[in-house]
């Protein structure tokens, strides 16, 4: 371990030991590394004289000073920004609603809960709405009935829950994998195999600190994918989680050279048909079109599926037309 966090009250403040492995490292990446702030940060907090070297000389540090292994350094940590979480009344695609469960159709684009700088708008300040007070407060007041989520400009479908029992329920069967989630996403190139797995460890980017990536030291994450066919060398994919990690898919079909077409952090962005059709893309073409779940209260095995998005079936009707 590389650092240790101390509240006081105010702030945090972190004591970082650089290790041998980043010996000769810039500030700036080093330091993104072995906290969980991004680099640019990192260098906010270096103009703001929030971070300094042990023992400390008031010398003021830049983000291109080179570290060295043992070397300590203190990183003054701002709280979170603080804010309320308001209903909205925001029009809500639900497929599926009870006294325990709401399963939601997330339009593309959509935040699923507030965080800095998403703090209207979101599917939970919708919910709120929607819901009232008949939501699972396990993840506290920002994340209600929140059990699991998928990107902002991914669209689809996913489970709220209405009380603690369906939460801790829910959650247990995302642990046991008896949660069954299956995506449609259009990839570049062609799949190796019809049907493959991607078993890959992944674990937050060592420099980029919003991204992931494949990595020896990271979580458990495996991908299993089905290919529907392949129209002007792009891939029509059905791929199903075992695991749940952040980005895994982009990540994971990014890693065997096929990333989701239109993806702007994993190399989707790129290719002629996104550059011949840019209104058509806000984002990657990722859509969790199916659900299986079995119902908290009933002990009842239940499948729900959406219809594919608009941006999804017209990118395969352009792509068809460009094969013709």
């Amino acid at each position: 371990m590389n650092h240790n966090e101390i509240w006081d009250g105010e702030e945090f403040s972190s004591l970082v030991i650089i290790p041998e492995e980043l010996h000769g490292a810039r500030l700036d990446a080093a330091l993104a590394k072995l906290t969980d702030q991004s680099r640019s940060a990192i260098e906010r907090l270096l103009e703001g004289g929030q971070i300094f070297r042990e023992p400390n000389t008031g010398k003021p540090l830049t983000k291109k000073d080179k570290v060295k292994a043992g070397e300590t350094y203190t990183v003054m940590i701002p709280p979170p920004e603080d804010y309320d979480v308001a209903p909205e009344n925001i029009p809500l695609d639900v497929v599926y609603e009870d006294g325990d469960i709401l399963v939601v159709n997330k339009p593309q684009g959509m935040v699923v809960h507030p965080a800095p700088g998403h703090t209207t708008g979101t599917l939970v300040n919708g919910l709120l709405y929607h819901c009232g007070d008949s939501l699972s407060g396990v993840g506290g007041v920002k994340r209600p009935g929140i059990v699991h989520r998928i990107d902002r400009d991914t669209s689809g479908l996913l489970c709220v829950a209405k009380n603690d029992m369906a939460h801790g329920a829910l959650s247990a069967q995302l642990s046991d994998h008896t949660m069954h989630r299956e995506y449609r996403t259009l990839v570049i190139g062609g799949l190796p195999e019809e049907k493959g797995t991607v078993n890959a460890p992944i674990a937050r980017h060592p420099v980029d600190r919003k991204k992931m990536a494949v990595s020896r030291d990271g979580k458990h994450a495996v991908t299993h994918y089905t290919s529907l066919g392949k129209i002007s060398g792009i891939t029509d994919c059905s791929v199903v989680l075992e695991t749940g990690r952040t980005h895994q898919i982009r990540v994971h079909m990014a890693y065997i050279g096929h990333p989701v077409l239109g993806d702007p952090v994993y190399g989707g962005e790129n290719h002629p048909f996104v550059k011949k059709h840019p209104a058509l893309f806000h984002g990657q073409m990722l859509h969790a079109a199916a659900l299986v779940l079995i119902h908290p209260a009933t002990g009842e095995k239940m499948r729900f599926t959406c219809d594919l998005p608009d941006y999804y079936t017209e990118a395969l009707r352009l792509l068809t037309e460009s094969e013709t």
